[in-house]
């Protein structure tokens, strides 16, 4: 019987445990998509306890504690913070074979050393233990990031943020690369005609220019896309729940904005195709800089109106969704490589019957101008898990070179996610350790070991050029 989270957890054999010790285990990180707070980097906040800087907007332990029968008051109501670590410490024994039985016990391992297991008689020791370090200027953001090796990291940031605290950041002796990403989700939200127009107005602020016409919209984008580009942006990334890649004229979506702006709403296919006109936009504007345009596609969000009206989104009601994505992904892409824009594109998807699909898709597009152009995003959000990941690789290893993978990142709010990294490497490290020791693979350590080393570090250095 092995032990729980010993040297050689997740690691089944000897040929594995040689891969993550000797090569994937000392890689730095880059994490290039996580929802962190660029402010709390910049001022380098102190937390006053684990609470704050564990549980404060962690939409999937809330999940967790909500289906323990834990009341709402514990998860984002008013009771204390000692009330809410306690709550959540007796909800982690029923999270075993969930992920988050994992994490927690990773992250206060990793962070703490505390090599126990965390229930409501650990809850105190573990509370005292994490408070006391966090009174210490190691464990504030930047510290913690050392902690787990942090080169880079790029943040989730609005065309209409002014990224001050990234240029706080980039002027201060913080050793970490802090970038912005783009994420215009909002500039395509036309579903909601008065958020859209709430939001024209930020942005029409933010760019100093009217907007009146489609026109003025995207000269604004393209003033703030620029902006972004100076503050050091590489990438973009879009959360949409499908492909859009509806026929258009510019007539027609000229039309269609001057309809939403006064008021009006927009029926289901001037919706798809103005998502549409903005998706392609927003794609060329990437092609014409070199950044790498990300898509996060396939979640059904904001499924309990009830609660949402309460506790607003990103507050754990949301789901898979079970869109056929194919035809459209296919067409949007298309259009973007027949005029020679389609830059560097990721693509993760968050139903697993869509794998085989973005496996066999990136294909397509691939050019030969470098190596993996178009990516297979690692498993996200609920496919962030050991099988989630598992299939996530095995899929991409079967439909096309997993050697050329850009690798992990957290795509989370808290500064103790880092250990998701190590969790991805030693399953990578399981999956080739085990096909050798089954004789699918060659015996070749320095092949592997290269490989490894690339995949959880190399390949996305040089992909987004850090």
């Amino acid at each position: 019987m092995k032990p729980f989270l010993d040297q050689d957890f997740v690691l089944d054999s000897p040929s594995a445990s040689q891969l993550y010790h000797q090569h994937a285990a000392r890689m730095p990180i880059i994490d290039y998509h996580c929802h962190l707070v660029p402010q709390q980097i910049a001022e380098n906040k102190k937390f006053k306890n684990i609470t704050q800087l564990w549980l404060y907007g962690d939409h999937y332990k809330w999940r967790a504690m909500r289906t323990n029968g834990v009341d709402e008051r514990f998860c984002t109501g008013d009771a204390t913070d000692w009330e809410k670590f306690k709550k959540w410490a007796e909800t982690v024994p029923h999270t075993v074979r969930n992920p988050l039985y994992h994490w927690t016990h990773m992250e206060l391992k990793a962070f703490f050393g505390f090599k126990g297991v965390l229930n409501k008689n650990t809850a105190k020791e573990v509370w005292d233990l994490a408070n006391e370090k966090l009174a210490t200027d190691a464990y504030r953001p930047q510290g913690l990031l050392k902690m787990m090796n942090v080169e880079v990291v790029c943040t989730t940031d609005d065309p209409v943020d002014s990224l001050e605290y990234h240029k706080v950041i980039k002027n201060s002796n913080c050793t970490i690369k802090v970038l912005p990403t783009w994420r215009a989700d909002k500039a395509l939200s036309v579903e909601n005609v008065e958020g859209f127009n709430e939001y024209m107005v930020q942005l029409s602020e933010a760019a100093e220019i009217d907007i009146h016409t489609y026109d003025d919209l995207l000269k604004a984008l393209r003033i703030r896309h620029d902006y972004f580009a100076g503050v050091g942006c590489k990438l973009s990334d879009h959360g949409i729940e499908e492909f859009y890649a509806e026929d258009y004229t510019l007539s027609e979506i000229r039309t269609i904005f001057l309809k939403i702006r006064s008021g009006m709403e927009l029926n289901k296919r001037e919706v798809c195709q103005f998502k549409s006109a903005m998706l392609y936009e927003l794609g060329v504007m990437d092609y014409e800089k070199g950044w790498t345009q990300q898509f996060h596609y396939g979640a059904l969000r904001n499924n309990n109106t009830r609660l949402l009206s309460t506790l607003g989104p990103d507050t754990g009601f949301d789901s898979i969704h079970d869109l056929s994505c194919a035809a459209t992904m296919s067409k949007f892409l298309n259009r973007l490589d027949t005029e020679n824009k389609l830059t560097k594109t990721i693509i993760y998807n968050l139903n697993p019957a869509q794998n085989e699909v973005v496996g066999t898709m990136i294909g397509n597009f691939q050019d030969g101008s470098m190596p993996g152009k178009i990516q297979f995003g690692s498993g996200w959000w609920f496919l962030d898990q050991k099988t989630g990941m598992e299939n996530q690789i095995n899929a991409l290893s079967n439909m096309g070179l997993l050697s050329r993978f850009v690798g992990m990142l957290t795509d989370s709010r808290s500064f103790l996610s880092y250990p998701r990294h190590e969790y991805f490497r030693r399953i990578l490290c399981n999956l080739l350790g085990n096909d050798v020791e089954n004789g699918l693979i060659n015996n070749d350590m320095e092949l592997l070991g290269n490989m490894v080393e690339n995949i959880c570090y190399h390949n996305a250095k040089n992909y987004f050029e850090f």
